[in-house]
């Protein structure tokens, strides 16, 4: 273990920015736990269905506020996106050449999923379940996708709006809100906001990769003027508290997003670009910026897979021939709660299989140690002579 550290710190480039790699391995690590929180598989009347604890147990609601962390992802993800484009056009490589290499990362881990979800989707419709049953897992399972796609098409359009203010997404999604639920209008114009919504953090990372955003100013103006407009919708526009969304909610914040998630994401980007600071003093530990890096080298990885392995804990605990408080019961009280909490360290230990198996599709089949730089694996010895 000490040698792997000493050659992930050796690999490490003395210009990488720590902080940044650190904020985005704990927003994969938000979304991951507040998937396993919020998302109960009910088994009962031959099918399988999801239920939110949200929905039975609103005081826990702010959970949402900590583990909803896309915003946090969208603002690393503009960031190293306008930097790595500026710096391929420094050295003269064309957007062909930089878009194929941001995205094969991206897309290489979806692959197996599709293969492997299809294969297990096959195999429970011959074995007789459910068509409903089968629809919930496989939607559950795909989910992540929709992220991924969202992601990749504001990577594809770095060059166009790496310079783009972020006022003017968050304009679009606050006229779309007025027209969606001030004037009775159409609420499929919601889903405008999928893009508009999340490309205002996806700017704010841009604008901090030319510079902007510097000093603890614009942390705290981010964080409370996101945190105070937040709380405004929520107490008097009507808004959900939950940032995530909530099965038979009337209005979801997340799915279209609303102002209410947008500026909640603000609120979030302010607060990261706070712990910026004491995130890169703690990461000049070497085992701690190693845990960092080789996280960040299976992100995809370990996003794509970590719904597959609570859903193969919870088929496996059918086995047993009852229904397991925690895994299959109703969350409907605070002891669901207490006991899920117990099952988050089985569902790691899944994951961590699903990772041993479907990681070289993101990390390629090549051995050595690997850091990230500039978004992308490079093996340690091609870093010292780069």
């Amino acid at each position: 273990m000490r040698e792997l550290i000493r050659r992930i710190a050796a690999a490490t480039p003395d210009g990488r920015d720590r902080g940044v790699d650190a904020l985005r391995a704990l927003a994969i690590v938000g979304v991951m736990l507040g998937h396993w929180l919020v998302t109960a598989l009910v088994a009962d009347s031959g099918t399988v269905r999801v239920v939110s604890p949200l929905h039975q147990l609103p005081q826990l609601t702010p959970a949402s506020w900590l583990l909803q962390t896309l915003a946090v992802f969208f603002l690393v993800g503009g960031q190293m996106a306008a930097t790595s484009w500026a710096a391929a056009r420094a050295r003269g490589a064309t957007y062909r050449r930089w878009l194929g290499a941001r995205t094969a990362r991206l897309f290489r881990p979806v692959a197996a999923v599709l293969v492997v979800w299809s294969v297990v989707a096959g195999a429970l419709l011959v074995t007789g379940a459910g068509l409903q049953t089968v629809r919930t897992l496989g939607k559950l399972a795909l989910s992540p996708l929709w992220f991924l796609l969202v992601f990749a098409v504001l990577t594809a359009a770095t060059p166009l709006v790496a310079r783009l203010h972020p006022l003017w997404p968050l304009a679009v999604v606050l006229h779309i809100d007025l027209i969606r639920f001030g004037l009775g209008g159409p609420a499929w114009l919601g889903w405008a906001n999928v893009a508009a919504g999340w490309l205002v953090p996806y700017c704010l990372g841009a604008a901090w990769a030319r510079g902007g955003l510097r000093g603890g100013v614009t942390g705290w103006v981010l964080l409370l003027g996101g945190t105070v407009t937040t709380a405004g919708l929520v107490l008097w526009a009507g808004y959900p508290a939950a940032m995530v969304g909530v099965p038979g909610a009337g209005i979801s914040n997340l799915n279209p997003p609303t102002l209410a998630a947008v500026t909640f994401g603000l609120a979030q980007c302010g607060a990261a670009l706070l712990l910026l600071g004491p995130l890169r003093r703690l990461l000049r530990r070497p085992a701690v910026w190693a845990a960092v890096a080789l996280m960040n080298l299976s992100a995809m990885t370990l996003f794509l897979w970590h719904q597959t392995a609570m859903m193969a804990v919870t088929a496996v605990g059918l086995l047993t021939g009852g229904f397991l408080p925690g895994l299959h019961t109703l969350p409907d009280g605070a002891g669901w709660v207490l006991v899920r909490l117990a099952w988050l360290p089985v569902f790691a230990l899944a994951l961590l299989v699903c990772w041993a198996a479907f990681r070289t599709y993101e990390q390629g089949r090549r051995g050595g140690t690997k850091v990230i730089r500039e978004g992308r694996p490079v093996e340690a010895g091609a870093v010292r002579r780069a």
